[in-house]
């Protein structure tokens, strides 16, 4: 994973001297490559600590596993990046940062109704969340109609869990259903493919799966497996602690 995806990734760890360090990064990587971490520290007026705490979060062993992992994006070459399901479904893996999903699956422990919703082609797969959910002790519902998933909202509470499954994240229907969900002041979680959208930017808990956007005579044919592998990974860790 590079290191821009991997700011994304871990986010909500990073404060505003965070931020600066990593764009400072991305944006003069052939030079990073070759400074040691006192420079790169006086370079950005703060002190190696600073540094190698970022790195840290950012899951790496330190600067120097930084620094090697950069090298490694710099040489890599665009063109050949990789559009198999193996693919998709190894970043995926790589995205899923457990911390967070322990976070998220002690949110669902505590609420009092989890609603699940998607649109289209998501559907499906809130109807196996839901089942998982059940099975872990919860009161779970997901919704085949909007109508049927603004009526719940409108009679939830705090206590309660919104959860969406989109995979642009961009979806009419699925930033109708936080903006109502928020003004009733329910927690939303969002899963969407691994990029900056509405609902991840406006959800309480986030996570990713991988699967670029792949069209096919005006078809969607999105590679929809690694949604599966999120939900189960997350459904796993929510039955390990019942």
């Amino acid at each position: 994973m590079n290191l821009q995806d991997r700011a994304h990734k871990y986010e909500y760890k990073l404060n505003d001297t965070d931020d600066q360090v990593v764009d400072y990064i991305l944006e003069n990587k052939s030079t990073v490559v070759s400074m040691s971490i006192q420079s790169l520290a006086k370079t950005l007026y703060t002190v190696p600590n600073t540094i190698t705490r970022l790195s840290k979060k950012l899951g790496y062993d330190g600067f120097s596993q930084l620094k090697n992992s950069l090298k490694e994006e710099v040489q890599e070459q665009e063109s050949n990046h990789d559009t198999s399901i193996q693919y998709n479904m190894k970043r995926t893996l790589e995205l899923l940062d457990h911390d967070r999903l322990a976070e998220i699956a002690k949110k669902i422990h505590q609420a009092n109704h989890i609603y699940v919703f998607g649109v289209g082609d998501t559907v499906p797969f809130c109807e196996i969340l839901s089942t998982h959910l059940k099975i872990g002790g919860k009161t779970a519902e997901f919704f085949l109609h909007r109508h049927d998933a603004v009526y719940a909202i409108n009679h939830a509470n705090k206590q309660d869990v919104l959860f969406l499954i989109s995979m642009s994240g961009e979806t009419k229907q699925i930033v109708e259903m936080v903006d109502l969900a928020k003004s009733r002041g329910v927690t939303i979680i969002s899963l969407t493919h691994f990029t900056r959208n509405t609902l991840q930017a406006k959800a309480d808990y986030k996570f990713f799966f991988y699967s670029p956007k792949r069209m096919l005579e005006n078809y969607n044919t999105s590679d929809k497996t690694p949604v599966m592998l999120a939900l189960q990974v997350l459904s796993t860790i929510i039955w390990e602690n019942v």
